[in-house]
């Protein structure tokens, strides 16, 4: 690991400042963490996802990634959906929410490739309009006043 590597991932307390990792304490990884965002109505829809939210008390936001064998049947493209749509979070400015990224719809089968340049370039412009449409509406609801008490 190089020097400037090292000093940009300091830990400050139980976080790391300037990381752009993507480390456990940004990870939904509960089974009751998962539950308490899905329990909740989808905050977003693609062709293909569906994002959960929930407003958390924390500093930063956190990502859960759910991609069922059924839709996505070989492992490396269930680990390319999850290594772009990390990619993605990581690099959007997303309010302190948990968010939970499912797969809704099958993207391919067992028969063509698993992954393709193609198939990463739609899932990335995907997953970018559902994190930009749910900073969108986070905006929205920060900047729309609080309706008054009659």
């Amino acid at each position: 690991m190089t020097a400037d590597r090292v000093a940009s991932c300091t830990p400050v307390g139980n976080q790391r400042e300037g990381s752009h990792d993507f480390a456990r304490f940004r990870r939904i990884v509960k089974t009751d963490e998962f539950s308490s965002v899905f329990r909740l109505r989808p905050s977003q829809k693609t062709a293909h996802f569906v994002l959960y939210t929930r407003h958390n008390q924390l500093p930063h936001a956190r990502l859960g990634v759910v991609v069922a064998k059924r839709f996505a049947p070989r492992a490396a493209t269930r680990n390319t959906i999850k290594r772009v749509t990390r990619e993605l979070f990581r690099n959007s400015a997303m309010p302190p929410v948990d968010c939970v990224v499912r797969l809704s719809r099958a993207v391919n089968s067992k028969d063509g490739p698993a992954t393709t340049t193609k198939l990463k370039a739609e899932l990335r412009e995907e997953l970018s309009r559902l994190f930009a449409a749910q900073i969108a509406a986070q905006a929205r609801s920060v900047a729309a006043p609080p309706p008054s008490a009659p």
